[in-house]
């Protein structure tokens, strides 16, 4: 029965074991004049045996409860020993981290303030299966690891220790001796607050906070977000208004998001980055909210307030890739970990980041607890995953002779595929009500498809819940950006999407990719003058939240801000200053948003059966010389929503569209040309009533005066 820290070759052990005669301790205390062990009324003298070893035999049974009596000059302390303590981790831990299915893992490795065996401190825990030897080092040793060495636990590849004394607020990191004998200090993979950049240390903490969003949580698994009204306003959180800290937020964007009617906000990464501009796409500490705008608590505050407003949080997660700071993940324990072994497929070609290595069960054990770390910790209501073609694709922005085939000779990322249908699946288990969202670019096959459902290409599917429309986004986008006099020539750009929209769950996104880095803003995208512009652009937001799939909108775009967004500097919140001669224009602009979200809500036309074909009917969709689309959307009852879109800057009375017959009377319920929008104000405030003639193969008709580039909805009176 030996209780010892056990350290690989050339470290240095503090340790107490039972021999015969009593206890053997031994202990390095390399600036001490002497050390005594103390214990009860025992206290015994320990030998120097140079260079600050000091070792001694204790007259006792059993390994006591001790203390060490350390001399220096001019003063005496009396200290925990770290190596009295057993270890922290258990069995069950250790067998759940070598199979790489330890779901909460987060509870397991990294710094956690407890108290042990009756004595407060932190427990610290660290998977480094390379490392010849692996210290802590931080505030409380003067950032010298020399006395605290770590326990190796084995094959696991886990070192750990008990430090007594220390608790919340102190600075750490892990000092490591790699395979070479050279030695890097390090971050925790799993620490849960650090400094703010570019200061690069972990910060031991523990959670304080007290949630109070149990009607939320309860109330979120009533509707999948696939049958659900899910209207998403994106937000880079530093930028939406510079200087404010989360609990400055908690008190200004619920407020915010709540007015203009939006079901969720989508915050671009909060995980830690050590570059702002790469708005967070570049993560460093997986487990820890950014702690530019404040700590971990302060981050859950700010969640919490959102949940209480009735939002719900979508944050984006980046488990593609990660940089290559040294004081990071890259090469942690001296040779390639967390990244693949094989160049060709760690060195990711376009961002000069590493790739995980989804097929190590550690990383994906990593990568999977922290999916559920964010849900499960910070409530977390969605995960818009990032970059998800790149991991799927082991020739992703390669050329031929910069990747190798998989095992079947194909060019799909098996680890990858295997990794996220484990993440999903996991999620899905454990989280209920929480909707995973995948930026996914390519026609892969059965992205929103059950993971234990086969499709054509013999893949299960992903078992995403949503997925990004992009080819929407792509081609709505060029339609517009045209002249309306070349736009009957791109008619189809705005219709294709209707051949595949029920292939996957759609989300329709316009966000922050599309109105940076030379983009311009949305309003900027569309052609014509500045009255036309906004024309366009409110024509096109009704259009997108009536077109079947979820809608995304980027912060700055729903009130037409003109200048593409920059993290530096945020939304032009000085356009809706009514001492701003503009100013009514562009709050004509969020005033319709505002509409478009509340009539949304109330619709279950427009959300219940985004999914099914069955929700949606053409009834013009080749109206291509006049610019109009015209659609029914249903809900499941069978009630139905007209739609008409006309991208042309011209009146056009008389308009006969083609109707159901068994609804009496229409009612306009949003006119983007209304004039409290800016627009011309060529509107229907009375009940149309159909004729009985037959048109566009519909028993009834209706005659209509279109408005200049507009778009009206309409339901029964």
């Amino acid at each position: 029965m030996e209780r010892s820290a056990y350290s690989a070759p050339g470290e240095i052990s503090e340790s107490e074991t039972p021999v015969p005669g009593g206890v053997a301790v031994r202990a390095f205390k390399p600036y001490a004049l002497g050390v005594a062990v103390v214990a009860g009324d025992l206290q015994v003298e320990l030998r120097h045996d140079g260079d600050g070893f000091f070792s001694g035999l204790l007259p006792a049974g059993a390994v006591p409860e001790y203390r060490l009596e350390v001399a220096y000059a001019g003063a005496v302390r009396v200290i925990e020993d770290a190596y009295r303590f057993l270890p922290t981790l258990g069995e069950l831990d250790l067998y759940l981290i070598g199979e790489g299915r330890h779901e909460q893992l987060w509870q397991a490795l990294g710094a956690h303030p407890t108290t042990h065996q009756g004595v407060e401190g932190t427990r610290f825990a660290v998977w480094a299966p390379n490392a010849r030897g692996v210290r802590v080092a931080g505030t409380f040793n003067f950032w010298d690891g020399t006395a605290f060495p770590m326990r190796s636990l084995g094959a696991t590849g886990v070192w750990e220790l008990f430090v007594p004394g220390i608790g919340e607020g102190e600075l750490y990191k892990f000092e490591i001796t790699r395979p070479d004998g050279s030695k890097t200090l390090r971050a925790d993979p799993m620490a849960r607050r650090t400094e703010v950049p570019p200061a690069t240390s972990s910060i031991i903490t523990a959670s304080h906070h007290e949630w109070q969003d149990e009607e939320w949580l309860a109330r979120r698994t009533e509707l999948p977000a696939h049958e659900a009204p899910f209207s998403v306003y994106e937000v880079h959180l530093p930028s939406w208004r510079p200087g404010l800290t989360y609990r400055d937020l908690a008190v200004q964007l619920p407020a915010y998001v709540k007015d203009l009617g939006f079901t969720h906000v989508e915050l671009m990464p909060v995980a830690e980055h050590p570059f702002g501009g790469s708005w967070g796409y570049q993560v460093t500490g997986f487990y820890a909210p950014t702690a530019r705008l404040g700590t971990p608590d302060d981050f859950k505050y700010l969640v919490d307030a959102l949940h209480q407003a009735g939002i719900g949080v979508i944050m984006d997660w980046v488990p593609a890739h990660f940089p290559r700071d040294e004081w990071a993940l890259a090469e942690f324990d001296g040779r390639p970990l967390y990244e693949h072994s094989d160049p060709l497929r760690a060195a990711h070609p376009d961002w000069g980041t590493l790739e995980f290595d989804f097929g190590r069960r550690e990383v994906r054990n990593f990568l999977v607890a922290n999916a559920l770390y964010w849900c499960e910790e910070f409530h977390i209501d969605g995960l818009r995953v990032d970059a998800v073609a790149s991991m799927l694709y082991l020739d992703y922005s390669r050329e031929p002779g910069q990747w190798r085939p998989n095992e079947h000779g194909g060019r799909e990322n098996l680890d990858a595929v295997a990794f996220l249908q484990e993440m999903n699946a996991t999620v899905y288990r454990r989280v209920p009500g929480v909707v995973t969202v995948a930026e996914e670019s390519t026609a892969w096959d059965g992205v929103t498809r059950a993971t234990h459902h086969r499709g054509p290409s013999g893949f299960g599917g992903l078992g995403f819940g949503l997925k990004w429309n992009m080819g929407w986004m792509h081609d709505s986008l060029e339609y517009m950006s045209h002249d309306p006099v070349h736009r009957k020539y791109h008619h189809g750009e705005m219709t294709f999407s209707m051949v595949y929209a029920y292939s996957e769950n759609y989300v329709l996104p316009i966000s922050h990719d599309e109105v940076v880095h030379g983009k311009g803003s949305l309003v900027s995208k569309m052609p014509g003058d500045w009255w036309q512009q906004r024309a366009n652009l409110r024509a096109y937001l009704a259009y997108m939240w009536s077109h079947p799939g979820k809608q995304l909108l980027f912060m700055g775009q729903e009130f037409a801000q003109g200048a593409e967004w920059s993290e530096e500097r945020g939304p032009d919140w000085w356009l809706l200053d009514p001492a701003y001669g503009a100013a009514a224009d562009h709050r004509g602009v969020l005033d319709l948003v505002r509409d478009l979200n509340s009539v949304y809500r109330d619709t279950p036309a427009l959300w219940s059966r985004d999914v099914h074909p069955d929700g949606f009917q053409w009834i013009v969709g080749d109206a291509a010389d006049d610019n109009v689309f015209a659609f029914l959307r249903y809900d499941a009852d069978g009630s139905p929503l007209l739609v008409v879109s006309h991208f042309a800057p011209v009146v056009r009375p008389d308009y006969r569209i083609g109707v159901p017959d068994d609804v009496p009377a229409w009612r306009e319920v949003v006119n983007t040309d209304a004039a409290r929008y800016g627009g011309s104000d060529v509107v229907r405030p009375d009940p149309l009533k159909p004729d009985p003639q037959p048109w566009h193969g519909r028993p009834a008709s209706l005659h209509l005066t279109l408005p200049p580039l507009a778009t009206v909805w309409l339901r029964p009176a």
